[in-house]
């Protein structure tokens, strides 16, 4: 059996490429979008991938599901436990050409083979209603029991998956405690299962799928049930339970609700990279300036690693998007139009990387990108410009007294609880779309996060929204107030 994990860095999101080499078959569970990459990893290992799977309809990506089912006839095998409203749309619809998907609609305890690997579904919801765990079973390798779990979104090193997105992501009111409750029942089955199982979770540490992923990427069940503090929590009892799984949960970025919407009813067909076209000082000018056949002018987004640089001189309305591990929720969560067409500002070897992450999330409409010279050089040349003016907290005193001036804490709501500024308001950069029309008119925000990173981010799109706002280029360490009573703990 070959077994790989392949990783998407920005997402902390794991797909698994499992292989028969005795018939060449493979499996593929849970792919992004950009196939071509998992294609060329099974040719290379002598594989064709004619099946694959998926733990559940996922939030935080676009699934390469369906684009592998139309390009390469795989076979699909996916869940049909959970409610109705939580069932893959698109797999039940035609293909492209017109024909049937090849889809097995599993349930819990259903078993299927790969070659010689067999595959058994366990049904393990509360993360999602339909969510599929995966027992993998080597016979070919002369294996009667199963080598270990595909745990997807269920279990993770050091966590379990947050039972709270339906309800914080999707708009699925009061879904967050039946889903917690359902979680624990999960947990019990799971208990129950041997040590020896090796855990292959679906993400790692930096998903906003959990609260506190270990970065170790896959571990085992023994060493699970012993360390992982939400199963601790489960032994406690489902109230005690329930209390610590939803406690401290971050505001999920506002595009997760569109992946939801889009891997349920059907992403669309990728069928390759797009291929965006460098453009020259007078181009860049020409998109900046001209609108396109449908009135929008393109949205710019600027990947220039140094926020200074951004604040200092940037094109009018562009995101500030460092090529960085916060790229994809950075322009996932400000990003509202997902077919708006996007200029890059990037250097050429970073835009296959910056393409890659946008189609990951569903904007595919990338039609072009400027090198950063040839950005220099459009300023050179006079072209539109703007600036934000950049602070530090040493800066907070003389400014806040002005009465027209206001402070924007873009952090998680718990590290706001933890700490802050007094007076300020609190608006996670991920949410900040919905919750944009709410911030005070007429002042000036002096936005910052815990160490700039984010806050340049939110001071761009605010820019670009019409509010007056300075940059907080600074730890939130080094703020000092002119009084205990002003900062809140």
């Amino acid at each position: 059996m070959l077994f790989r994990r392949i990783s998407d860095e920005k997402l902390a999101q794991y797909a698994y490429l499992i292989g028969c080499q005795e018939t060449g078959e493979a499996l593929l569970v849970d792919p992004e979008r950009d196939i071509d990459r998992y294609l060329n990893i099974a040719k290379r290992e002598g594989l064709e991938i004619t099946a694959v799977a998926e733990t559940h309809i996922h939030a935080d990506f676009l699934s390469g599901a369906r684009e592998l089912a139309e390009r390469t006839d795989a076979a699909l095998y996916l869940s049909d436990e959970g409610p109705d409203d939580w069932k893959y749309e698109w797999a039940q619809g035609p293909t492209q050409s017109g024909g049937d998907y090849d889809v097995t609609w599993l349930y819990d305890g259903d078993t299927f083979a790969i070659g010689n690997i067999e595959i058994t579904a366990v049904h393990t919801p509360g993360h999602t209603p339909e969510h599929l765990s995966f027992l993998v079973t080597d016979r070919g390798g002369g294996a009667t029991a199963p080598m270990g779990l595909l745990s997807g979104d269920f279990l993770f090193v050091g966590d379990l998956g947050r039972p709270d997105l339906l309800e914080s992501a999707a708009q699925v009111e009061g879904a967050m405690e039946p889903a917690a409750r359902t979680l624990y029942e999960s947990v019990q089955r799971v208990l129950e299962m041997p040590d020896h199982l090796q855990v292959w979770p679906g993400h790692g540490a930096g998903s906003a799928c959990g609260k506190a992923l270990g970065a170790v990427p896959q571990s085992t069940l023994g060493y699970e049930k012993q360390f992982n503090p939400m199963i601790e929590a489960a032994r406690e009892g489902e109230e005690a339970f329930v209390e610590s799984i939803l406690a401290g949960q971050p505001e999920p970025p506002t595009y997760f609700a569109r992946m939801k919407r889009d891997n349920k009813e059907g992403m669309p067909v990728l069928g390759g990279l797009p291929s965006p076209s460098e453009l020259t000082v007078r181009e860049l000018e020409d998109a900046v300036t001209s609108e396109g056949p449908t009135g929008e002018k393109p949205l710019i987004i600027d990947t220039r690693p140094g926020r200074s640089a951004y604040m200092a001189g940037h094109i009018p309305g562009s995101l500030c998007a460092p090529m960085n591990g916060s790229f994809s929720t950075v322009v996932g969560s400000l990003v509202e139009d997902e077919n708006a067409p996007i200029v890059l500002i990037a250097d050429e070897e970073d835009v296959e990387e910056a393409v890659r992450d946008l189609v990951r999330i569903g904007y595919d409409n990338v039609t072009g990108f400027a090198e950063i010279e040839t950005l220099q050089r459009y300023f050179e040349a006079g072209g539109p410009s703007e600036t934000i003016d950049e602070i530090t907290f040493a800066d907070f005193g003389a400014e806040l007294q002005d009465e027209t001036t206001g402070v924007l804490d873009v952090r998680y709501r718990l590290e706001h609880e933890e700490g802050h500024v007094e007076g300020a308001i609190n608006v996670s950069y991920t949410r900040l779309p919905e919750r944009e029309a709410d911030l005070p008119e007429g002042k000036t925000l002096l936005v910052h996060c815990a160490s700039g990173a984010r806050a340049a981010a939110a001071s761009s799109y605010l820019a670009r929204a019409g509010h007056s706002v300075k940059y907080v280029n600074d730890h939130f360490r080094n703020y000092e107030p002119d009084s205990e009573e002003a900062v809140t703990a």
